[in-house]
């Protein structure tokens, strides 16, 4: 009896396994040699937009085969470092759709390059599908210079959400100096996407990505500080009110870090 229960918890394991496998959807571009797997995904959301797909595409590949001339010429130099193959992996997610115009979309990096453990970061992406190409948040707002209102309110929000979650996650006043080190310009201050609403085509805030490492440990992970346009609300430029409006849906506070 006790042999059938372990078969059966096998047998299930492995269907559990192969399960998972599958749901992992096919890379759109990947390399693989004895010492380098490198591989770029989009999600079906990205891949029905032909522009969007091929501009994401495009700054993938460009993406791997970097890594493979670097890690090509590492090898030359100390083939030890290749004892177990290097992998890399990008992931493009779309995060929200506002105004069925503006994609947010995150760009998620993988990497093992033989440390002590893999190593992970964040990027956003803002797509203005009207126009066809990457734009910045700077339309949303009257005005974004460096150390300005806007900014200055931007990374008080962003400073009260990291130590609302560090109280959260138990981790309150860890790596306070590097919170406190944000900087309230728009290229220093974090990666950035228009946060998702539960009033359609809007917009609830912004959310800023800041992979493990930036405010805390490695073990503590991503953190994703959210700033609701209620706060930004006096900087609006026309468009910004246009697009921003509703609460920041309860999926997107619990959404992995």
């Amino acid at each position: 009896m006790l042999a059938r229960r372990a078969t059966l918890a096998a047998a299930l394991a492995c269907l559990a396994s192969l399960c998972a496998i599958a749901a992992e959807p096919k890379p759109d571009f990947s390399i693989k040699t004895k010492w380098l797997e490198a591989s770029v995904t989009l999600d079906a959301k990205i891949k029905a937009d032909p522009a969007l797909a091929a501009n994401c595409l495009a700054e993938g590949k460009a993406w791997a085969q970097k890594n493979r001339a670097d890690a090509d010429k590492e090898r030359k130099q100390d083939p030890d470092l290749f004892r177990n193959a290097w992998s890399y992996e990008r992931k493009y997610e779309t995060r929200s759709v506002v105004d069925g115009r503006y994609v947010s979309i995150i760009r998620a990096d993988y990497e093992y390059t033989g440390g002590a453990h893999p190593n992970s970061s964040s990027d956003t992406i803002l797509w203005d599908r009207s126009a066809g190409k990457r734009i910045s948040i700077r339309p949303f707002f009257t005005e974004t210079a460096d150390n300005g209102p806007t900014m200055k309110a931007m990374r008080q929000g962003v400073i009260a959400s990291l130590r609302a979650e560090k109280r959260k996650r138990g981790t309150d006043g860890t790596d306070a100096s590097a919170i406190e080190g944000i900087e309230p310009k728009l290229l220093k201050i974090g990666p950035v996407a228009l946060a998702p609403s539960t009033e359609e085509g809007k917009s609830s805030g912004l959310n800023f990505y800041y992979p493990p490492y930036a405010v805390g440990s490695y073990a503590e992970g991503e953190y994703v500080a959210f700033v609701p346009w209620e706060t930004l609300k006096p900087y609006l430029a026309p468009e910004g009110a246009r697009i921003f409006g509703g609460a920041r849906p309860k999926e997107d506070e619990d959404r992995p870090r």
